[in-house]
């Protein structure tokens, strides 16, 4: 009798006025746990992680009335393109995925982007830069990182600033994100007038750089520009100190921005990387927390200090959180419809999307910085931001010795 009694209290008080049901919203994706991208994977993993905690600590995403927690469902893809598409359709048909987060790396979004537009899945794309997959009519996909062919115009025109007549050398992963970055250095270069010395493409697995490094001594080059993800750019910056090129500059992607990178020593010194963010960035948000706010809260969780992997995992959440609470409902088009009315500011930067179908979801506001591996008065590396002038913690070392 106590049983039946208190079964029918329970259902009296979900029709009580004022009383809602405690609702869920299910967001997919998948993370490379393990293989060759796990070192820019994983942080962008933990950045979604303490969105999500943070949100459901605050009682979840308010929509009207009601107020939905945040549920992941998410798998390990392996670095392996050919389980992302398999893991995208379970996620939707099998999880329930409301929304849906990209993988690491463009390649991985690229196949992503199919599930995603197959469903009519809305899904912000963070560590996905190359630009390719957004003008292909695609009307549910949204880029929180700068464009790839735009990554290392800050380098070039620190160069151009420091020393006009140098010459460059493009050495870099014959990849998607990084063939297109090149390609985008490449015409920027040639818009300065800077010589361009050597244009060298890898394939990704290259372990040993001897044969590259010798054209890049023979081609004369005073700059080298390129690299592509964590484990060929740290071994390639290991390999350049080794060989002692002497070198005035040495422009990486995505590798010198993890700690993990300050490992490498001295290797590591004088190396600049192209960031979409840094911790010392001072934006004023419009909404979510500050630089500051963040770089404590992901320091407090995972004993580390973020990098922009990890900001742009955060800011996945945050920029999916205010589209559906602007548009006041979890409807897949409702939300659309608000992501293509944003143009704001928050911790990460200025962000807006491109709405017109050639280019629909790509990003159109946000700028990259450069920062460079220093060391400190104690001899200790950090990590400075050192282009452009307006975020600057530190001067450009040019050239590095």
């Amino acid at each position: 009798m106590r049983k039946l009694i208190l079964a029918l209290l329970v259902a009296a008080s979900l029709t009580l006025p004022g009383v809602v049901a405690a609702k869920d919203i299910v967001i997919g994706f998948t993370a490379s746990e393990t293989g060759r991208l796990n070192a820019d994977s994983i942080p962008q993993m933990h950045g979604f992680e303490l969105w999500q905690k943070q949100v459901n600590s605050n009682g979840g995403i308010q929509v009207g009335d009601q107020h939905y927690k945040v549920r992941f469902a998410h798998y390990d893809d392996q670095s392996k393109s050919n389980r992302v598409q398999q893991l995208y359709a379970r996620l939707v048909t099998d999880d329930g995925a409301d929304f849906l987060f990209s993988p690491y790396s463009s390649g991985l979004t690229a196949t992503a982007a199919v599930i995603s537009e197959q469903y009519g899945k809305p899904m912000i794309t963070t560590g996905a830069a190359e630009g390719k997959t957004y003008t292909l009519g695609n009307r549910y996909l949204f880029q929180l990182y700068t464009p790839a062919d735009q990554y290392l115009a800050s380098s070039l025109d620190a160069v151009k600033q420091k020393d006009p007549n140098a010459k460059v050398a493009l050495v870099y992963s014959n990849d998607g994100f990084s063939t297109a970055a090149a390609q985008g250095a490449k015409d920027h270069a040639k818009k300065l007038g800077l010589n361009v010395v050597l244009d060298e493409a890898y394939d990704p697995s290259t372990s040993d750089f001897s044969s590259i490094l010798n054209k890049v001594v023979s081609s004369g080059a005073d700059v080298l520009i390129g690299g592509g993800h964590f484990a060929d750019g740290s071994t390639l910056a290991r390999q350049l100190q080794e060989q002692d090129l002497n070198l005035k500059m040495i422009t990486l992607l995505v590798a010198p921005d993890t700690q993990k990178f300050a490992d490498l020593g001295d290797a590591a010194y004088g190396v600049s990387v192209p960031s979409q963010w840094e911790p010392a960035a001072a934006f004023k948000p419009d909404f979510g927390p500050t630089s500051e706010a963040f770089t404590k809260a992901y320091q407090q969780a995972y004993d580390a200090t973020p990098g922009y992997h990890a900001a742009g995992g955060y800011a996945a959440g945050l920029v999916l959180q205010h589209a559906i609470e602007q548009a006041g409902s979890i409807d897949a088009d409702k939300v659309v419809a608000a992501l293509n009315d944003m143009d704001a500011t928050i911790f990460y930067g200025h962000v807006k999307f491109a709405s017109e179908q050639s280019r629909h979801g790509l990003q159109v506001g946000h700028s990259m910085v450069l920062a460079q591996w220093q060391k400190d008065s104690s001899g200790k590396l950090t990590k400075e931001v050192v282009w452009p002038g307006s975020a600057q913690t530190a001067p450009l070392l040019y050239p590095i010795k």
